[in-house]
């Protein structure tokens, strides 16, 4: 997916708000409080030495539309973009191994533009996805223990009704998320251009962060971090 600029102003505006509320650099402000250097193909290090992010931070200093010079950093960069280590996909849903033992789920909107993934209606066939997809798990990952998810969607009623119930009573807010997607990802629609209305509300709240707790409660929503053992789907899909 290619992000829009926008979706960079806005992570830039809010690591503005940090910076002067922390009284920290912008560039420690981007490194530690938004998406940025994981868009830049960099990892998940967070290598403030990283010599692209050193470069990107000088660039920073330089330029008078810093919205301007990350996009441009950002576009330059396109080409090396970091890949899930995604293993299987089935419709909308996919998962991938990310340490032993754990599948751990992932969400994405292939339905046509007039459909909504999540309605009722369409409840069935997300269904029917996920019975394929752990399907597939059972028969390629037999040493899967359990499953994982962290994401903004965990907080929707129609999203959660796709999962079994005890996987989703397990949520618990993910702590300090500022540099990840599970985060950020609740301002994009589709197609990564951010969500105007979305974003607007949550530029608008901005004044209101007076401390670190603060700056978490003015997201519209939290990322919800989940987990079960792996029989709760096998029998919740494929009994």
């Amino acid at each position: 997916m290619r992000y829009s600029k926008e979706f960079f102003d806005l992570q830039i505006r809010f690591a503005q708000t940090v910076a002067a509320l922390l009284d920290i650099p912008i560039e420690k402000a981007l490194l530690d409080y938004t998406n940025i250097y994981v868009r830049l193909a960099l990892g998940r290090a967070f290598d403030q030495r990283h010599p692209v992010w050193q470069r990107f931070a000088d660039g920073l200093n330089e330029s008078a539309h810093l919205a301007d010079w990350t996009y441009r950093f950002y576009l330059a960069r396109a080409a090396t973009v970091e890949r899930q280590p995604i293993v299987a996909t089935v419709g909308c849903f996919s998962y991938a191994l990310q340490v032993a033992g754990c599948v751990c789920i992932h969400f994405g909107n292939v339905e046509p533009a007039a459909v909504s993934p999540l309605s009722i209606d369409r409840l069935p066939l997300r269904q029917a996805e996920l019975r394929a997809l752990f399907d597939h798990v059972r028969r390629n990952q037999r040493q899967a223990t359990h499953v994982a998810g962290t994401s903004w969607l965990y907080n929707l009623s129609a999203y959660q009704r796709c999962f079994p119930s005890g996987y989703i009573a397990s949520a618990k807010v993910a702590k300090l998320r500022f540099r990840n997607m599970p985060l950020w990802g609740q301002f994009l629609n589709r197609h990564g251009a951010v969500r105007a209305s979305v974003a607007g509300e949550f530029i608008r709240r901005f004044p209101e962060a007076a401390d670190l707790q603060n700056l978490v409660s003015i997201f519209p929503l939290q990322a919800l971090a989940v987990q079960a053992p792996i029989e709760q789907f096998y029998r919740f899909y494929c009994a």
